[in-house]
């Protein structure tokens, strides 16, 4: 029998049981929750009421956090001549054409998030088994791909993130860090809620969210009132 420890045991009080909590509520009891020595992330995780198996159901896209994720966010970018450049100039962390795909063919997988010009897509295309696994090949529908990389770099630098469902139907993001204050985290989940429930993928038969909730990295996870958003 797994043994529950005197932390969670306090935790446990402060949460009703069968309660669903309004945005509000729940980010201010995870609040009081995360008492550990380092800065938890605040997570939010939907539960899709299937799968995503066919094409229109697959949920990926991105979504800028008003008040950032509180993680900093290495970008790398491929790409050549002046569009390298440009992406030396946003502040993208790495940057370069075969020099990098070279560097990533080897193993090399110390950024964030991944970002091509369209022209490249050919040679990094071919790091698929790479990337793809770990869930950083570029795409169009992330905003990823693209010519403009200036604002592509400081989107993501200035807290936009990437999102997707995996193969059980679970959406999981980090919205924040508990070190936020309250009304900075709830904006940052109420805009993310918001923009989810407007996905293509939800419209399709049979597709809906079952239940979504808000945790810290070491806290109880609490489910959320999100049809108030619909």
């Amino acid at each position: 029998m797994k043994k529950v420890s005197k932390r969670h045991k306090e935790i446990a009080k402060l949460v009703e049981k069968d309660k669903v909590y309004g945005v509000e509520e729940a980010v201010a009891i995870i609040k009081k929750t995360a008492n550990t020595k380092f800065n938890e992330s605040v997570d939010v995780s939907v539960n899709l009421a299937k799968p995503p198996i066919q094409a229109e159901q697959q949920i990926r896209s991105t979504i800028v956090l008003p008040k950032g994720s509180g993680k900093k966010v290495r970008v790398l970018v491929f790409a050549m001549g002046e569009k390298e450049k440009e992406a030396k100039d946003a502040g993208a962390d790495f940057y370069g054409g075969e020099d990098m795909i070279t560097k990533v063919k080897t193993g090399w997988l110390e950024f964030d998030v991944a970002i091509a010009t369209p022209d490249i897509m050919k040679e990094v295309g071919k790091l698929g088994k790479i990337l793809g696994t770990k869930g950083l090949m570029p795409n169009p529908k992330s905003g990823t791909v693209t010519f403009d990389i200036k604002k592509a770099v400081t989107e993501f630098k200035a807290g936009k993130v990437e999102f997707r469902a995996n193969k059980e139907g679970v959406v999981h993001l980090i919205v924040g860090k508990a070190g936020f204050t309250e009304t900075d985290i709830v904006e940052n989940v109420t805009t993310f809620i918001k923009q989810f429930l407007k996905l293509p993928a939800l419209s399709t038969k049979g597709q809906y969210v079952k239940s979504m909730y808000i945790s810290t990295t070491m806290g109880i996870g609490l489910p959320v009132d999100f049809k108030k958003y619909m």
